[in-house]
């Protein structure tokens, strides 16, 4: 064959991909009950015309100053208006945090909580890390929190081990995970039976990714119930405390320890049987964020814990906001408008559930991120999620609660594939999960958000 020859056949197979590439639509050609898909020009222009989000403009909007002093009420006027970062409040009543703040400045003596509760995106404790330091580094405080006293999921600001009778029930997860034969779960939606007696170790992290504040603590709680020849004694350092305070209130005790200055490390040892609800690690006074992540967990088994001793339990350890953080893992589900409707119904019932367990505490419910979901081989937003953001917030601030919408703040439809390509990546290859930078983003995002309200609260006294 000679060369001329070879040359026409491959320009008019160029042709014919040419031809196709011009003639196919977009979404492919139906046969049967096949789709038959070809790259296609309209599909090539399609995608280049759709606008891509710069996930370093967006975040630069959130951090925008609209170059005027902040002290200034048209500053605050746009921020609660116009910054895809502002907190949704309800009815616009932009003192609504007023309590909260108020509660915040006062913690000279002792230790107000803020309480998030949220799905795996929170694990590790991300996100609450960098609301918890900037808090701390605003009203003051240090340590981590309450956490159970047993369980595999790990921190990035404590190391527990636990030895000994402990065996852990929890109110969510999959079939593997063990549940218990009563609703006392306590504010952790988890409980700790422990029987005979045993040990908990705690140190704080020296993980490199860990907030300076959560490295050490002074004191250390055990929130329990029924206790039957129960006694705990903690020691750090060879420092023996004496119980500062032992509460009881119901169905709930909360005994604590201070050790008079700052330890890294701390052992409590358990003889008896009891229920353990949590321990904390914190500071002598100050703000604590609690870290809860319920993997797997749409958000809606709170109902199911027993109200008299959720009700304990937030009277004792002074609880002052709660943070829902949910929505992602009923994208799955969710299939029409209908299975939206449904699940309003259930979160509106959670939010109800804490006015009345936490009458003290503002709550402040967090929508999904974007997720991406691969369509047509392409990377989209899930379908239905943008809808399912907007009746999220609209059923938090129907029920009193505030509302921050994480998918607009990232960029909104599609923005989770640039969060994914930001280099650093944002966001990991299942373009769902933050990774700890993307993480840190939202949690410096959300904390700059809700210390703006702060500040109005000041200028505005």
């Amino acid at each position: 064959m000679k060369a001329r020859q070879v040359l026409i056949f491959f320009v008019g197979v160029f042709a014919l991909i040419g031809v196709l590439w011009l003639a196919v639509p977009a979404d492919g050609v139906p046969l049967g009950p096949l789709n038959l898909r070809f790259a296609s020009y309209q599909r090539t222009i399609r995608d280049a015309r759709e606008a891509k989000v710069d996930v370093d403009s967006v975040l630069n909007a959130v951090e925008a100053r609209f170059r005027m002093e902040q002290d200034t009420l048209e500053y605050y006027r746009k921020f609660f208006y116009e910054n895809p970062d502002r907190i949704f409040i309800p009815g616009d009543d932009y003192h609504y945090f007023d309590g909260v703040f108020r509660a915040m400045e006062k913690a000279d003596d002792h230790v107000v909580r803020v309480v998030h509760y949220g799905d795996s995106q929170i694990e590790l404790d991300r996100i609450s890390q960098d609301l918890r330091q900037q808090l701390q580094d605003r009203f003051g405080g240090s340590g981590t929190g309450y956490f159970p006293a047993v369980g595999n999921v790990p921190s990035a600001s404590i190391s527990k081990v636990a030895s000994g009778g402990f065996v852990q029930y929890t109110m969510y997860g999959d079939s593997t995970t063990m549940r218990a034969g009563h609703n006392r779960y306590g504010m952790l939606a988890q409980v700790v039976q422990l029987t005979g007696g045993g040990t908990v170790t705690l140190r704080g992290t020296k993980n490199k990714t860990a907030r300076e504040r959560c490295k050490t603590f002074q004191t250390v709680s055990v929130l329990y119930g029924r206790g039957q020849g129960f006694d705990v004694k903690a020691v750090s350092d060879t420092i023996k405390p004496v119980p500062v305070k032992k509460e009881g209130v119901g169905g709930a005790t909360l005994i604590t320890w201070d050790f008079g200055r700052p330890v890294a490390k701390a052992v409590l040892t358990f003889k008896g049987s009891a229920e353990i609800y949590g321990i904390s690690a914190d500071g002598a006074a100050g703000v604590e964020v609690d870290n809860i992540p319920l993997r797997g967990c749409s958000g809606t088994i709170f109902t199911r814990i027993s109200k008299p001793l959720m009700t304990d339990c937030f009277a004792l350890t002074d609880a002052r906001l709660i943070i829902l953080q949910f929505g992602g893992n009923m994208m799955p589900m969710v299939r029409n408008t209908k299975v939206i409707e449904q699940y309003q119904e259930q979160i509106a019932k959670q939010i109800q559930y804490f006015h009345e367990v936490a009458p003290q505490a503002r709550i402040l419910f967090i929508g999904p991120s974007d997720m991406g979901k691969s369509v047509n081989g392409r990377v989209v937003t899930w379908p239905h999620l943008p809808e399912l953001v907007d009746s999220l917030k609209s059923t938090a601030l129907s029920n009193d609660a505030a509302y921050w919408d994480l998918f607009r703040m990232m960029g909104g439809e599609n923005s989770m594939v640039q969060w994914v390509r930001h280099s650093p990546a944002y966001a990991g290859p299942d373009y769902i999960h933050f990774t700890p930078a993307g993480a840190q983003k939202v949690g410096d995002a959300l904390s700059r958000s809700l210390l703006t309200y702060y500040d109005y609260y000041r200028l505005s006294e």
